[in-house]
């Protein structure tokens, strides 16, 4: 479950106040909004990379307003990915579970098991300079489902894709969520990602948060 309460964050001259949403648990929602919005700015939050000025954050059923990013068992796709340029693949895969030291072999399992999710296992020894805006994608989300985060936060990650990437990773998200029963909460201006990917569609207007699927029931 995500579920945010009366959220006020202040950055600068630009502010979100009152937001508040809930996804349950093992849901697909997806948060539009036009450009500057605020919805990058939603997510960070979420995650803990930016202040609140007011309000609550729940996820799973744990109030983790307080707690530190690696406390939040959550994990986090940025829109460009931000893979780091001297790691292979499996080094990526592998780098959450390396500082939380895991041992050697669970490790090795892991990644293999991510790889496997993620059809990139012909990919371990690559670094992203040679992969495609898809491949970036894949392994961007591996390294964020390596802990077996409960709630998954996706920021555009469709949007620098051509159209027959994007097909497959529609395909993709709903085989992860499938077999890893994560909450998603997946940002995009993109009214047909919503179509094809959400359970509930919220939007992000005017500083704060409308639920689409209320206003929208047969939708």
């Amino acid at each position: 479950m995500i579920s945010l309460s009366e959220l006020t964050i202040c950055q600068g001259g630009f502010s979100l106040r009152g937001v508040s949403l809930e996804i349950p648990t093992g849901q697909y929602g997806v948060l539009m909004g036009k450009t500057g919005t605020g919805k990058t700015t939603l997510l960070e939050a979420i995650c803990g990379l930016r202040p609140l000025t007011a309000g609550r954050i729940r996820l799973m059923g744990r109030d983790v307003t307080n707690l530190r990013p690696a406390a939040r068992g959550l994990g986090y796709v940025p829109q460009d990915g931000s893979l780091f340029s001297r790691l292979t693949v499996r080094e990526h895969l592998a780098f959450a579970l390396v500082i939380r030291r895991w041992s050697r072999a669970a490790i090795d399992r892991r990644v293999e098991e991510l790889a496997q999710l993620l059809g990139i296992e012909h990919l371990l020894d690559r670094r992203p300079s040679g992969l495609s805006g898809g491949e970036i994608q894949r392994v961007a989300l591996g390294r964020a489902l390596a802990m077996r985060p409960g709630v998954l936060l996706l920021d555009e990650p469709l949007s620098a894709l051509d159209e027959d990437t994007r097909q497959e990773m529609y395909d993709l998200l709903r085989s992860v969520r499938r077999q890893t029963g994560a909450t998603v909460l997946h940002v995009t201006h993109n009214r047909s990602e919503a179509d094809r990917l959400s359970d509930r569609v919220f939007e992000l207007r005017d500083g704060g948060v409308c639920d689409l699927t209320r206003e929208n029931p047969a939708a």
